[in-house]
């Protein structure tokens, strides 16, 4: 029989199913063929925080939603084109994120009365009239899995646990994936039971097979690469890629990098990786608590090397003290915080950027801290090693605010040439240093808190240096040779001077690009973080209506860029869009006087394009005196593949 090919720019599949569905197997599957096919793509996970929530039911639905398109995209989509469902759970848990018209890939296996009352239905959506709006194929996935595999002998809830790969193996097919790289996959993860590994290809090509001949669907789609700058891409989650921006730190410093680490998601993937490379010289050490993690690479940056811990919110809470003895110590360390929904142990599998207060303010006393925040799943590599150049060069603790659609979410990355990959010295003191009205006759000594004319660093010295003895702890220093002191005047110098040089690092920081096109916005879009996706496509679709606006993105948040006052002023309305209730903002009105318009969101996903299309609409539609009708082009520009 032959089928119908039909071109598309750009589809939204989301998998869904209970946690030991294997829907994030099956979604970072999907990924890796599309990403083998060249398509641009960005991914959301989306799963439970319980290990074991009860089957069946909604707390328990794990999704993966991947937005693949032939040109450049920018978020993981607001809707998805394509939802398969494998159980009633999975199906009404999403239902309410699906557009009219959306495809539903159901297995009916489960639609039992016990599993529909524990989804919460009193009927059967299946046999009524509810999901007459969308394009539903109830097929019995579970039931043509145990079929199919039943030559290989094993129990049917082994053999059930295949079902994931028969779907697989039919949207691939749907889609027009290479299934080689799964199937080399397969055969690898499950090479030790030859039984599962081949009842696993099995199933895969059985739903390739089972789309290409049965009469149920009778079109394929296909979606071509994306035309893509020339280089060597992979995909790579948020974790993954600022792993390696660590380890790059690390060779460009010529520093061994030294991890102390207490696991906590979604932060726990950078402890797991960096483990794997004692190759580059990375230590790791996964501590019992997190003020061990971060006492040990303190302990790590004192003899010299590049001390790094991970955490999520809740551990930067217990970190908050050793970080204040880092900024009194003035010692280079990496703090990377990937942010979770908060307060206390809050949503740990969901993501926000509810931290960056605390990141700024959260010790005792005067203790300012540079704050870095990556934009992407790619810029992670980027972000870490920017952190790190901070932190080496101007000695000083530095927090990079990652989160947990960053961390989970993946997209293509280009891979770095080396020697694009900037140098960064760590200065060591070699010797006794002379301070002001000294001379060598008098008896040079070393003095640790002599400054650097340029950065106010402090001489970063190796203990047991021979020459180099000197003084460190958590009570005030003196200026200069570092002595305990309790002086008034002294205290107030040095509170000045720690503010000081991290003021100074604004003249190492670029000024901001500003994304204005026109040149005669009125209205800019200011964000940080992993709003980037969303705020760039919900701009995109503002333009294409026809209407000017400017978009920038920091990247500094402490200190801010020194063109950013400057640019604030220079539009009537600055709209600040955040995952928290204004933090940003808060802190752009203090320092600037600006009066910035939040848009606040804290549901625990990432914002929607569509959304902030609409906020955006409406700024400019006050800015501009003329309506701003969005809702059409809107879904005008969606059909179009614009975002």
């Amino acid at each position: 029989m032959s089928k119908q090919v039909q071109q598309l720019d750009r589809v939204i599949i989301r998998f869904a199913g209970d946690s030991g569905d294997g829907m994030q197997l099956t979604g970072d599957r999907f990924t890796q063929e599309s990403a083998a096919l060249g398509n641009d793509l960005s991914t959301f996970p989306n799963f439970p925080a319980e290990i074991r929530a009860p089957q069946g039911t909604l707390p328990g639905v794990s999704s993966f939603q991947v937005h693949f398109a032939d040109h450049d995209i920018l978020t993981a989509g607001d809707a998805p084109d394509v939802l398969v469902a494998m159980n009633p759970a999975a199906l009404r848990a999403n239902l309410a994120d699906l557009p009219r018209g959306a495809s539903i890939i159901v297995d009916i296996h489960d639609f039992t009365e016990r599993n529909l009352v524990k989804a919460g239905y009193d009927a059967n959506p299946l046999e009524d009239d509810s999901l007459a709006e969308y394009a539903v194929h109830p097929l019995d996935l579970t039931g043509m899995t145990v079929e199919a595999v039943k030559e290989f002998g094993l129990s049917r809830k082994d053999a059930s646990r295949a079902k994931n790969m028969f779907a697989l193996g039919l949207v691939s097919w749907m889609y027009g994936r290479p299934t080689e790289t799964t199937v080399a996959f397969l055969e690898k993860r499950f090479a030790k039971v030859p039984a599962i590994r081949d009842a696993n290809v099995r199933a895969f090509n059985s739903g390739w097979n089972f789309g290409e001949t049965t009469e149920t669907f009778s079109v394929s789609y296909e979606v071509k690469p994306a035309r893509m700058p020339a280089g060597t891409y992979r995909n790579i989650t948020g974790n993954l890629a600022l792993s390696y921006g660590l380890i790059a730190a690390g060779v460009q410093s010529g520093l061994p990098v030294f991890l102390g680490s207490y696991p906590i998601t979604p932060a726990s993937d950078i402890l797991h990786e960096l483990s794997k490379h004692k190759a580059f010289g990375v230590t790791t050490f996964q501590a019992e608590d997190e003020i061990a993690g971060i006492g040990a690479a303190l302990g790590a940056a004192f003899v010299g090397r590049l001390g790094v811990t991970t955490t999520s919110g809740p551990g930067i809470s217990l970190k908050s003290e050793t970080i204040g003895l880092a900024v009194m110590t003035e010692l280079p360390l990496l703090v990377i915080d990937v942010q979770r929904g908060g307060p206390s142990t809050g949503l740990p599998t969901k993501t926000e950027q509810a931290d960056l207060l605390q990141a700024m303010f959260g010790r005792n006393g005067e203790a300012p801290v540079p704050l870095i925040a990556p934009q992407s799943p790619g810029d992670c590599f980027n972000a870490a090693l920017e952190a790190a150049r901070i932190a080496i060069t101007y000695r000083t603790p530095v927090i990079l605010l990652s989160d947990g659609y960053l961390a989970n979410g993946s997209e293509p990355w280009r891979i770095p040439e080396l020697t694009d990959l900037p140098v960064i010295d760590p200065d060591f003191a070699t010797g006794p240093n002379h301070p002001a009205g000294q001379s060598a006759d008098e008896g040079a000594e070393f003095w640790p808190y002599l400054r650097d004319d340029s950065t106010l660093a402090r001489p970063w010295a190796i203990p047991g240096t021979p020459g180099l003895e000197h003084r460190i702890g958590g009570l005030e220093k003196a200026d200069g040779h570092g002595n305990i002191s309790y002086d008034p005047a002294n205290h107030d110098l040095m509170v000045r001077t720690r503010q000081a040089k991290i003021d100074r690092i604004a003249d190492s920081i670029p000024p901001l690009a500003v994304d204005d096109p026109s040149g005669r916005a009125k209205v800019l879009v200011l964000g940080w973080g992993s709003t980037y996706g969303p705020i760039g496509a919900g701009v995109r679709r503002v333009r294409k209506a026809g209407f000017n606006v400017a978009q920038a993105h920091l990247r500094h948040l402490n200190p801010f860029p020194a063109d950013l006052g400057e640019v604030l002023r220079r539009y009537d309305k600055v709209l600040v869009p955040e995952m928290n209730l204004g933090q940003l903002s808060l802190l752009l009105r203090g320092r600037f006087l600006v009066d910035v318009i939040g848009y606040n969101d804290v549901r625990g996903m990432p914002l929607k394009a569509a959304d902030l299309a609409d906020a955006i609409g409406e700024v400019v539609s006050q800015a501009e005196g003329v309506p701003v009708t969005l809702a059409k082009v809107g879904i005008a520009i969606e059909r179009q593949g614009a975002v």
